[in-house]
């Protein structure tokens, strides 16, 4: 099949490993055939480069931080000219500082869905998306602007946000730090609550960066140069410039790029059919294949019941290749319509890197001001086909002991990282089910006060990787999965969301794939081993788990005789 399908196969070659992470990787290749060398640049093309805010050194505040607000319009093309008017006019009045950051927004009288914008500018990057999981009904979740005269007049919940090109970007090859952190919020400020760095974090930044997570970094977050913005009622259009001399990117540089991306910024959207249209899997292969799971399962059981080891949980992660021809936008979509309100989605995509899109029903923390939640998440069985069943099946995981131990481990390690930095830790509910339209799980919300906003870092560095992606304890989990895995997780299982100013969410970047579109997708998936767990039905658990991307195509392989004549064609 390989040497029939010939230049529309993806293949994934194992060589010499890098000598540091700091350095740019050129270990084990995701190497695109010659097919990527000639089209990728042809379907994406890239924003011109900003400034790297990671570079700040020290990460002093930035000279302005600002919001203007214009009079609402009917649509986006009449929100495309009024911003390219105040671009003109911000241009003609620069500010008298040395760096800051400015975002005008623009009301649209009229609900678009933000993915479908981003589907519109398909050819920009870098880009981002953030769908919230649900709509929380809490004030900060909601969106207050102005008329021209400054008069306030409507408030809407925000629902997803969209962004191309990037104002400031902050990405780097050593581990996220405390400096790297300050330097994000440098740019954000509680009273512009929509200017927000948007990105995610390596599962394990002291593994080995592996060339399809290259452009990645250890981390990467983006605020974005155009953003659209999809409100309950209505929608938001908005430009973010920023500039910092000290990093060598004047006003000047700035306007340019930001004028340079709106050329090529559509406002003809259409709205998306949330459906994948009929498309061939022309491979599909896992790493590790069943034979070596069982095994790397087995290994781990041997080490969990030796009564010298601290290891009581590790979660091993498979991660799936499947060859085929999509549009990571529109997988997305699909995958947003089948699971509603019940997870994050989400999608980031670097300038000249696949697209990491995910739909994930785990959050990782919340926090708006000093006010913290976090959630364990543990245990996983599918939906039942009847009433009945569903609820037999879920009693039969509310009385498991091996899911009630791993779900125990998950919440007992986040309600202690909690406590040692809030005042008051509430558990509640104690555990309950969560129910997905497709699985179900066990779950316990946690909330907090922060003693301060600076605990926010602490807080992000003590949660990730939580016993639920990682194990426990942590470090003798993450050493056995670097032994175990022969693949990079990159993104996966890592912090996936977003920094404000006075809020901030992230998710638990799980249920996720890395996709290019004409290329083919690595789709992840993990589960826990604990004492008692079976090989063979953790196997069940990955298949179970990796189904809402695969079910979306159409898992029928075609006739060899129709690949060979499809290979024909793409060499012609």
């Amino acid at each position: 099949m390989a040497g029939a399908t010939g230049h529309c196969l993806v293949r994934f070659i194992d060589s010499e490993s890098m000598k540091s992470i700091s350095t740019v990787p050129t270990s084990r290749h995701w190497q695109w055939h010659s097919l990527q060398n000639t089209t990728f640049h042809h379907r994406y093309q890239s924003c011109l480069l900003s400034m790297n805010g990671c570079q700040a050194d020290p990460p002093l505040p930035v000279g302005t931080i600002q919001s203007r607000t214009l009079a609402p319009v009917p649509s986006p093309a009449l929100a495309m000219d009024r911003l390219n008017s105040a671009i003109s006019e911000l241009k003609s009045n620069p500010p008298p500082l040395t760096s800051g950051i400015i975002r005008l927004q623009v009301p649209i009288q009229e609900q678009i869905e933000a993915i479908d914008w981003l589907h519109a500018q398909h050819h920009l990057l870098p880009r981002c998306f953030f769908s919230a999981r649900s709509q929380r009904n809490v004030s900060s979740n909601f969106v207050e602007y102005t008329n021209g005269n400054g008069h306030t007049t409507v408030s809407h919940n925000l629902v997803s946000v969209a962004g191309v090109g990037s104002a400031v970007f902050f990405r780097h090859h050593r581990p996220f730090s405390y400096n790297d952190w300050r330097s994000i919020k440098r740019f954000l400020s509680r009273e512009c609550p929509l200017i927000r760095a948007y990105g995610a974090i390596r599962f394990d930044a002291r593994a080995k960066i592996l060339s399809e997570w290259e452009y990645f970094g250890s981390f990467y977050f983006m605020v974005p140069q155009v953003e659209f913005d999809e409100l309950e009622e209505s929608s938001m259009l908005a430009v973010t410039v920023a500039w910092d001399d000290a990093l060598s990117w004047t006003w000047e540089k700035a306007i340019q790029t930001l004028e340079s991306t709106m050329r090529q910024v559509s406002s003809n959207v259409v709205m998306l059919q949330k459906e994948v249209s009929r498309t061939f899997i022309l491979s599909n292969n896992h790493s590790p294949c069943k034979t070596h799971w069982n095994l790397a399962v087995k290994r781990a059981l041997q080490i969990i019941n030796r009564s010298s080891t601290p290891l009581i949980k590790v979660v091993l992660a498979r991660s799936s290749r499947v060859v085929t021809d999509i549009d990571p936008i529109t997988w997305l979509a699909c995958l947003k319509q089948v699971e509603g309100e019940n997870a994050y989605q989400f999608c980031l995509q670097p300038p000249d890197a696949p697209s990491f899109i995910g739909n994930t029903p785990e959050q990782l923390f919340h926090r708006n001001w000093l006010n913290i939640s976090s959630e364990a998440l543990a245990g996983t069985r599918a939906r039942g086909r009847s009433t009945a069943m569903d609820l037999q099946i879920e009693h039969d995981l509310l009385s498991s002991p091996k899911d009630h131990l791993e779900f125990t481990i998950v919440l007992e390690s986040i309600r202690s990282k909690l406590e040692a930095v809030c005042d008051r830790v509430v558990v509640e509910p104690k555990k309950a089910i969560r129910k997905l339209p497709r699985v179900q799980h066990l779950c316990a919300k946690l909330t907090g006060r922060l003693r301060s906003e600076d605990d926010e870092f602490d807080i992000l560095a003590s949660l990730h990787p939580s016993p639920a992606v990682c194990g426990f304890p942590t470090e003798e989990a993450r050493l056995l999965i670097a032994e175990s895995e022969v693949f990079d997780r990159g993104m996966y299982a890592g912090p996936v969301g977003w920094f404000g100013g006075g809020e901030s969410e992230f998710a638990v970047g799980i249920r996720s794939a890395l996709v290019e579109k004409g290329l083919g997708a690595l789709i992840y998936a993990g589960t826990g081993i604990v004492r008692g767990s079976n090989p063979s039905l953790e196997w069940d658990e990955l298949e179970l788990k990796t189904s809402q991307f695969t079910k979306l195509l159409k898992l029928e392989e075609p006739l060899r005789s129709k690949i060979v004549k499809l290979g024909t064609q793409l060499k012609s």
